[in-house]
C-alpha cells in the first residue's frame, strides 16, 4: 500500500505545472498567519492547519464549492506527509494522487462523453470511483487520528467518530459524515498544535450532529431528532419500531 500510495502522488505530482507545486509546497506548522483569510488561502502544512467547519463553509459556499477542493487537496497532503514524518509510511495518496486523477479525468472524460466518444463515460466513472474510494479511505484514516486523542476531546467509545462507508450513501446523508470528518479533523489538528479551543458554532450550536462526541447509527441519528439542529433540541425521540436497533 505505501508503495502504490508514494507512487501515484509522485506520477500525479509531476503532471502539474511548477509554480502551483511550488505553492502548494508543505510548510512546517504554523507559517501561515490565524485568520480566516490566510488559513482558507494557506498551502498546507504539518502539523496540518485546524480548519473548522465555519471556515470550510465560509471557503466553499461563495466559490460554489470551488474551494473545497482545494480544501480536499490540503488536507490529503497534510496527512500524507504527517503519516511520512511520523512513520515512514503512507496510507493514501496524497493531495496529488488523490484529487488530479479525478479532475484529469472530469477534464477528459467530460468532453469525450458529450461528443459519444467510446470511452468517454468510463473515465469519468473512474474518476468518480477514485474520488469515492479515497473519501472512505479519509474516513478511516481520520478514525485512526480521533483514537488517539479521545480523552483530549472528550469522545465516547473507542473515539472512532465516523462511518466510513457512509461515504457512499447518497445526498444529503453524505453530507452528515462529511461535515463531522472536516469538525473532527480540525479538533485533531489543534490538538497536536496545542492550540486553545474555539467554538464552533455552526457544528456545536447551528448544527450539533456535527460534533457530537460518539459515533452513531443511521437508525439512531433519525431516531433522536434532540441532535439535528439548534430548533429541534427539546424534540423528544421518535417511537418508531422500525428506527430501533
Amino acid at each position: 500500500i505505501n508503495d502504490f500510495c508514494q507512487g501515484t502522488n509522485e506520477f500525479w505530482k509531476k503532471l502539474v505545472i511548477l509554480p502551483v507545486r511550488e505553492f502548494a509546497e508543505v510548510r512546517p506548522g504554523g507559517t501561515a498567519p490565524s485568520d480566516p483569510l490566510a488559513k482558507l488561502t494557506a498551502p498546507p502544512e504539518v502539523p496540518g492547519i485546524p480548519r473548522p467547519v465555519w471556515l470550510t463553509i465560509l471557503g466553499s459556499v461563495p466559490t460554489a464549492l470551488g474551494w473545497y477542493g482545494w480544501y480536499k487537496f490540503s488536507v490529503e497532503e497534510e496527512l500524507y506527509q504527517y503519516e511520512l514524518q511520523s512513520e515512514g509510511k503512507v496510507t493514501g495518496c496524497g493531495g496529488y494522487g488523490t484529487l488530479f486523477p479525478f479532475v484529469y479525468g472530469v477534464l477528459i472524460g467530460f468532453p469525450l462523453s458529450l461528443l459519444h466518444v467510446p470511452g468517454g463515460e468510463t473515465i469519468l466513472n473512474a474518476a468518480a470511483l477514485w474520488i469515492l474510494a479515497g473519501q472512505v479511505n479519509l474516513y478511516r484514516r481520520v478514525n485512526e487520528l480521533t483514537e488517539e486523542v479521545t480523552s483530549e476531546l472528550g469522545l465516547e467509545g473507542d473515539g472512532r467518530m465516523l462511518y466510513e462507508w457512509w461515504a457512499l450513501l447518497p445526498p444529503p446523508l453524505d453530507v452528515v459524515v462529511g461535515l463531522r470528518q472536516v469538525h473532527f479533523l480540525s479538533e485533531y489538528w489543534r490538538v497536536k498544535r496545542g492550540e486553545e479551543y474555539q467554538k464552533d458554532e455552526i457544528a456545536e450550536t447551528l448544527f450539533p450532529f456535527i460534533s457530537r462526541k460518539e459515533r452513531f447509527t443511521l437508525k439512531r441519528f433519525f431516531r433522536e431528532p434532540r441532535h439535528w439542529f439548534w430548533f429541534t433540541t427539546t424534540w423528544d425521540d421518535f417511537d418508531f419500531e422500525f428506527l430501533k436497533e
